[in-house]
């Protein structure tokens, strides 16, 4: 695991391939807010999601390619990095609707469940991308902490 200083954050990266792949893609997107960086930082965790970043995610209108999960290049691994970059970035399960029966719907949304996806060696990667997406909770927080009723 590798640790680096970014700004005020200390990101960790599974590997060198992975830390050049989040740096690169982060000039490819539209917009250098915390649901991009959530998303380069997700599709970059796994050798295959990086090498077919472009047929999850178009970076040029920001669309997700949710159509990638049928893929053959797909493993298990790569369906859990895809799922949590999906749902980081648009903060819902969008390849649901990819079904129109409803019982397929509701089988697809169960693949975003933090067991589906967390249960696996990419965990410690998708905690960091959760705190990638949502600097403003890894810290405590003393104002929200108040607001939501100061839980001693």
């Amino acid at each position: 695991m590798k640790s680096t200083a970014l700004g005020a954050e200390n990101i960790i990266f599974i590997s060198d391939a992975h830390e050049k792949f989040y740096y690169e893609k982060l000039q490819e997107v539209r917009y250098q807010d915390v649901y991009h960086k959530a998303l380069c930082y997700c599709l970059g965790i796994n050798g295959d999601t990086r090498k077919n970043a472009d047929r999850i995610y178009n970076f040029k209108t920001g669309s997700v390619k949710t159509k990638c999960l049928h893929e053959g290049w797909q493993t298990s691994g790569s369906l859990k990095v895809v799922r949590m970059a999906f749902n980081l970035y648009c903060n819902s399960t969008p390849s649901v609707w990819d079904y129109e029966d409803a019982e397929e719907q509701v089988n697809e949304c169960r693949q975003y469940t933090v067991e589906d996806i967390f249960c696996c060696a990419y965990a410690p990667y998708f905690w960091q991308a959760i705190q990638i997406r949502y600097p403003e909770y890894v810290v405590h927080n003393q104002k929200l902490h108040a607001m939501l009723g100061g839980i001693d």
